[in-house]
Parts: structure tokens; C-alpha cells; sequence
């Protein structure tokens, strides 16, 4: 399989010579990516453009609006609301990794990402999105053993458990991240510059890149069982059990009262995995460019968007505990305004 480069270009000719015919394939070094992501219409740049800002302060605010109400809040330092802070992290991590380019490109009318940041924002999605499938394996976890062993709790999810098991998670997200980027680091030269999302999608960098069909496979299945298949394994059991504890409890009201614990989990999981199944499917089935990236929107925007709402509006915890912290933000202006007033007078 001979490869040829012509002088002054980047693009390389690579033959392929099969039983009396020769197949010919462009492969381009390249210095730049084309993030083609929605219509270019005017009109509908506004509109996505309105959109996206939007959505996007939501999130921050929502997701940090939790984290704040945890925080200042004794009561709900608790495991549970330990991991749902880690997973506010890493929802405004990927939402801040994505859409703050998609905002800029469409106010300069651009399409143009760099090599170098597009490989950035690859790695940092890919440990924020891990982060997310991990913290939400763990809080599965957390559930079982509250559900299931409510006796123990206490000496199980301890703080140095809890410490540990977020630690993996953010070093296993690292590692995923960094595999990717060697598999990408390595190939000199792509088979397109032309992404179909309005990111550095990384599967669609796998698939433009000219590595051996059977490297590429190898490294899909292997990231596929250990970051994938095994985390859903996990939350699968877990509910089992859940489920199975659930079931033997006589009292509706028990039931009703175990199930509420992790209804609110269920449904961010349910989403966090729908909409990764979406993106998925538009990779591989090669959806049309509307489609494929409106499934990433899905993962990278709208999950993150909903969490604290699905969080907040179905805990009373909270919801008391954001109150009281609006309250107390609101009440220190006013109380330095009556103050700087009497000094005055």
C-alpha cells in the first residue's frame, strides 16, 4: 500500500491495489477542524444563538445554585448530596467545555477550530462525560447500600469511602481521556476536517482518522466494555436490589417513601443514558448533519441543564435548603444598606 505526497500540499494519495483496480483515498494533514453544527440560515444562527446562551446560563447557575445550597447547608452534608456536588461539577465542566464555543463561533461567523483546541476540548469532554457516567454509577451505590443495608450505611459510605470512590472516578475519567488522545496524537493525517456536531465529537475524530480497521475496533470495544458496559452493569444490579428490597416492604407508604429516594437518580440516569444512546446511533447510522447534532445537544446541554431541576423540584432538602440560601443573599445588602444609612445619618 503505497503512499504518496505531492509537493507543496498537505494532502496525501494512499493506493490501494485490488485485483486489477486501484482505489484512491484523500488523507489531509491537517492544521484545522470544521465544526459544521446547525444551519447556517441567519435567521436560525439567532435563534440557536439565543438558545444556547440561554440554556447555558441555566445550567451554570442551576448547577452551582446546588452546590452553593449543599454547601452552606450542615444538613444535607451528607453523602447523597456529596456526590450529587461532584456531578454539578461535571455537568457545568462539559456544558462549559462545548457550548462557549458554539456562542463565539456563531457570534463571528466562524466554523474554524484549531487542531490543538480541538484536541483540548476532546479531552476535556471525554473526562467530564466519564465523570457523569461514574458519579451516577456511585450514587447507585450510595442508594443500594441506603436502601439495602440501612443498618451499616453509616460505617459504608463513610467520608474516606465516599473521598475514595469520587477519586477513582476522576482518575478513570483521566485515563479515558488520555487513551483517546494517544490514539489521536499518533495519526499524522484524517480523512476529513468536516465535523458533523458542534464540538470536537470524539468518535467522529476516531472515525476520520486512517488507523487499522482492526486497531480502531480493539480500542472501541475496550472503551466501550470498561467505560460503558461495566457502569451500567453496576446500575443495573444496584436497582435490581433496590427494586427487590422495595417490593418486600409491607406498607404502601414505605414503598412510597424507599422509592422517592432514588426517583430523582433514576430519571438523570434515564436521561443522562437516552441521550447518549442518541449520539451513539447518529455516529454509527451516519444520521443526517441536523440530526447528529441535536443528539449531542441532548448529552452535552440539555441533560446538564435539568439535573438541578429534577433534583431541586422533587427534594424538599433542597429546595429548603436554596431558599434559605436566596434568603440569606438577599438579606446582606439589605441589612449593609440599613447599616452604611444609620452611620450616616
Amino acid at each position: 500500500m503505497p503512499v504518496h505526497q505531492f509537493p507543496f500540499t498537505n494532502t496525501i494519495f494512499l493506493s490501494r491495489r485490488n485485483a486489477g483496480y486501484i482505489e484512491t483515498q484523500n488523507l489531509t494533514r491537517v492544521s484545522e477542524f470544521h465544526l459544521l453544527g446547525f444551519s447556517e440560515d441567519p435567521d436560525l444562527q439567532l435563534l440557536i444563538f439565543v438558545l444556547f446562551l440561554s440554556k447555558y446560563l441555566v445550567t451554570v447557575l442551576g448547577n452551582l445554585l446546588i452546590i452553593l445550597a449543599v454547601s452552606s447547608d450542615s444538613h444535607l452534608h451528607t453523602p447523597m448530596y456529596f456526590f450529587l456536588c461532584n456531578l454539578s461539577l461535571a455537568d457545568m465542566g462539559l456544558t462549559s467545555t462545548t457550548v462557549p464555543k458554539v456562542i463565539v463561533d456563531i457570534h463571528t461567523h466562524s466554523i474554524v477550530i484549531s487542531y490543538v483546541d480541538c484536541l483540548t476540548q476532546m479531552s476535556f469532554s471525554i473526562i467530564f462525560e466519564c465523570m457523569d457516567d461514574f458519579i451516577l454509577t456511585v450514587m447507585a451505590y450510595d442508594r443500594f447500600v441506603a436502601i439495602c443495608h440501612p443498618l451499616h450505611y453509616q460505617v459504608i459510605m463513610n467520608p474516606q469511602h465516599c473521598g475514595f470512590l469520587v477519586s477513582v472516578s476522576v482518575v478513570a475519567s483521566l485515563l479515558d481521556s488520555l487513551l483517546h488522545s494517544l490514539m489521536v496524537l499518533q495519526v499524522t493525517c484524517f480523512k476529513d476536517v468536516d465535523i458533523s456536531s458542534f464540538f470536537c465529537d470524539p468518535s467522529q475524530l476516531l472515525n476520520f482518522t486512517c488507523l487499522d480497521t482492526i486497531i480502531h475496533d480493539i480500542f472501541v470495544c475496550l472503551v466501550g466494555v470498561v467505560y460503558a458496559f461495566l457502569p451500567m452493569s453496576a446500575l443495573f444490579f444496584s436497582y435490581y436490589k433496590i427494586v427487590s428490597s422495595i417490593l418486600r416492604v409491607p406498607s404502601p407508604g414505605g414503598k412510597y417513601k424507599a422509592f422517592s429516594t432514588c426517583g430523582s437518580h433514576l430519571t438523570v440516569v434515564c436521561l443522562f443514558y437516552g441521550t447518549g444512546l442518541g449520539v451513539y446511533l447518529s455516529s454509527t447510522f451516519s444520521l443526517s448533519l441536523g440530526e447528529g447534532a441535536l443528539a449531542s445537544v441532548g448529552y452535552t446541554l440539555v441533560t446538564p441543564m435539568l439535573n438541578p431541576f429534577i433534583y431541586s423540584l422533587r427534594n424538599r432538602d433542597i429546595k429548603r435548603a436554596i431558599w434559605r440560601l436566596l434568603s440569606n443573599t438577599v438579606s446582606v445588602p439589605c441589612i449593609w444598606s440599613t447599616g452604611w444609612k444609620s452611620s450616616k445619618a
